[in-house]
């Protein structure tokens, strides 16, 4: 492998959940739901923000009819994401209730 081209974003995500010993189920929770945001709207996470997190958990309880549990699910991944992975200092959590 070359090391001098970056590492995938998934691969950066399994990385750092690992490095903070989170359970395997989680990483592939935290995973599944990162992929999903990010072909929800065909971006790389860092050119989205608020909105797009809010459209594509709007999409997951308006057009998927999910449990909000399982909207939170997905908001823990996305937050997680922008946090520890892109390091942004953008807080997802309070960014959506303020839209809400």
């Amino acid at each position: 492998m070359d090391s001098s081209r970056p590492r995938k974003l998934l691969d950066q995500v399994r990385d750092v959940l690992r490095v903070k010993h989170y359970s395997y189920r989680t990483e592939q929770n935290y995973v599944y739901w990162i992929r999903r945001f990010i072909f929800h709207d065909k971006r790389h996470p860092i050119e989205m923000g608020a909105a797009e997190v809010t459209g594509f958990l709007t999409h997951l309880a308006v057009d998927e009819q999910v449990a909000a549990a399982t909207q939170n699910q997905a908001l823990s991944a996305i937050a997680f994401l922008y946090r520890f992975v892109l390091q942004q200092n953008c807080e997802v959590r309070s960014m959506i209730e303020k839209t809400a």
